[in-house]
């Protein structure tokens, strides 16, 4: 088995598209519209299946917000340096809401950003991640 992707129902596609794209680097890799059930999915992320996960943003026409539940955590992306992501998401008008710095109670290095919808992102600084992978 292989995770394909994460589905999050936003409320405003185009927004939600450009924060992933413009703010945290990911790829719109493509779109599709039911006018029928009168709904429009793009898929984006750091590159296609089955090679990488993708991100489904479902946009429901006319339905502009969401109850975020108790649920839900987070979606989490390895970085190679947490605090230039976080500078660099800061440029680009993304919200902060952790800074970088040591998780608490160890040594990993994380930060929070929060998109458009309010779906927490989790970023992880990790070596492995080289420049071309992950948040640049």
């Amino acid at each position: 088995m292989r995770l394909l992707h994460t589905m999050l129902r936003v409320g405003n596609l185009q927004r939600s598209i450009d924060f992933y794209t413009q703010v945290l680097g990911m790829k719109l890799l493509r779109t599709s519209e039911n006018t029928e059930y009168k709904y429009t999915l793009a898929f984006v992320g750091y590159g296609n299946n089955p090679d990488h996960a993708e991100l489904e943003l479902t946009y429901n026409w006319g339905t502009e917000s969401y109850d975020m539940g108790t649920a839900y955590g987070h979606i989490a992306l390895g970085v190679p340096d947490a605090y230039a992501a976080c500078d660099k998401i800061k440029a680009a008008g993304g919200k902060v809401t952790r800074e970088a710095g040591p998780v608490k109670g160890g040594s990993t290095v994380i930060a929070f950003v929060t998109d458009p919808d309010g779906y927490k992102v989790e970023l992880i600084q990790r070596a492995e991640f080289a420049e071309g992978q992950g948040l640049r």
